[in-house]
């Protein structure tokens, strides 16, 4: 038994394969003109302002925020970290500026205080 040669079958084939090398060709293009650009690194020991380039700040940040609402707070944890209460606002309100090295672990510790105080208010209520 014959087989049929089917011609539309084979023009179709060299269609898809035009098709097919169009597309990673125009996908080459796509991705080196709409990569984004990178932005310039702060140089060598200049310290990074939050943004995204500091993720675990910004996640920090925003777990010590829900502790901040009540009265006296901001002022609480700016003598705890030894500085202004106008500069607490800038870490957390304006989002400007992020505290040294030793300020962030000393900022942890007051986290991990005020988690665990919450935690034995809920165990007790």
């Amino acid at each position: 038994m014959r087989h049929r040669s089917y011609s539309k079958l084979g023009q179709f084939m060299a269609m898809n394969d035009a098709l097919v090398t169009a597309a990673v060709a125009f996908a080459r293009i796509a991705r080196r003109h709409l990569r984004p650009k990178p932005r310039p690194r702060a140089g060598r020991g200049v310290t990074l302002r939050p943004g995204v380039e500091t993720p675990l700040w910004l996640t920090l940040a925003a777990q010590v925020r829900p502790h901040l609402r009540a009265p006296g707070a901001k002022s609480l944890l700016a003598r705890e970290l030894g500085l202004d209460p106008s500069r607490i606002s800038q870490f957390f309100v304006t989002r400007t500026a992020s505290p040294d090295a030793e300020r962030t672990l000393l900022l942890l510790g007051w986290l991990g205080r005020q988690k665990r105080a919450l935690l034995n208010k809920q165990k007790t209520a």
